[in-house]
């Protein structure tokens, strides 16, 4: 079988993996407290052009949506994203479990842009009665998003100063950053988006390491019992130096972009094989997430040496399916399922 499910269905890259077994055995201080994760904070504050800033690390994604968004809203505010947000349709109402409400806005896409930020925040405060209403606290996007599109820096900083002009954080959901990053015609750097969002996340889960993902702000100073609340929400490994361990090597030897690269080329080699049968795209992307319908035929033909996901409830005659790369994709692989084709 084929794994396209998603883009954490193996373990650790080998580099990654290498690197936790060289350090296996030293001992350290807990709770990313230990040398590794200060190393881990060093080398990425410098990768993202960031003199000074704060980086902690959490387990996984919902953990650090979860805890971040509930570290810089306030009790009656709630969190503007857009309606296929992760936060809004895949955490199981994390966000809500916290007290706050997500406030939905009309994707397209999968993404928002700065002019219904403005327009949902104006309209808020000319309510007379917006004291009784959940308050927009700030703002959350994915880079990618969770269709597998991409902002554009232009869009990304209209979003920012929308956010600022109100004064409401941007936050930035990078569990696939990776991929976002080395994607064809994306024009926004690792710098640059440490340069636009107030808080984003480097994702490691989803981009070879066995788990783990880092929170950049460009405040050193923000939310300074984030750390705290990190531990609240269950978000806190005790051998924090696992996940420093992990960053040390994600940021070594280019291995995040080439881990972005070699994703991003075995997606372009699936769309274009499929394109090359006359499958239908769902939607044209340029990132390791891969959209199709196919007849349901062939959709139980590629099942049986394939698993991927269905994109929603199947259809009568034909459904929409969704492949993602990873590191581990094998041309062979991508090679097999249009075959099957």
């Amino acid at each position: 079988m084929y794994y396209f499910d998603s883009d954490y269905m193996v373990g650790a890259h080998p580099e990654v993996m290498e690197k936790l077994i060289e350090t296996n055995l030293l001992h350290t201080v807990g709770y990313q407290r230990d040398q590794f994760c200060d190393e881990a904070r060093k080398i990425i504050l410098e990768a993202c052009g960031l003199n000074d800033g704060k980086v902690l690390f959490f387990v996984g994604g919902t953990q650090t949506n979860a805890t971040v968004i509930d570290g810089l809203l306030h009790r009656h505010e709630g969190v503007l994203a857009a309606d296929s947000a992760h936060i809004n349709v895949h955490e199981a109402g994390a966000i809500e479990a916290s007290g706050h409400k997500v406030l939905t806005l009309p994707a397209v896409n999968g993404k928002i842009d700065a002019k219904q930020i403005e327009d949902y925040v104006e309209t808020f405060y000319r309510d007379d009665s917006y004291s009784h209403m959940v308050a927009p606290g700030m703002v959350y996007i994915s880079f990618p998003t969770e269709l597998g599109t991409l902002y554009s820096r232009d869009e990304l900083t209209a979003i920012a100063d929308a956010c600022h002009q109100h004064n409401i954080p941007l936050y930035v959901d990078g569990a696939r950053l990776a991929y976002g990053l080395q994607a064809p015609g994306n024009d926004i750097s690792l710098k640059d988006l440490a340069a636009i969002a107030d808080y984003f996340y480097i994702g490691g889960t989803k981009c070879g390491a066995l788990m783990g993902e880092a929170l950049v702000s460009r405040h050193a100073d923000a939310v300074p019992y984030l750390y705290t609340l990190i531990k609240q929400h269950g978000s806190m490994l005790a051998k924090g130096r696992l996940l420093g361990v992990q960053f040390i090597a994600l940021f070594s030897n280019d291995l995040y972009n080439r881990i972005g690269r070699h994703a991003i080329e075995m997606a372009m080699r699936l769309k274009e094989g499929m394109k090359a049968k006359n499958v239908e795209l769902m939607i044209d992307l340029p990132t390791n997430q891969q959209f199709f319908v196919l007849p349901n035929e062939t959709i139980a033909r590629l099942r049986k040496i394939a698993s991927f996901e269905y994109w929603g409830a199947p259809g009568p005659d034909k459904s929409a399916v969704r492949f993602v790369t990873d590191f581990s994709t094998t041309p062979e692989a991508i090679d097999a399922v249009v075959d099957a084709v």
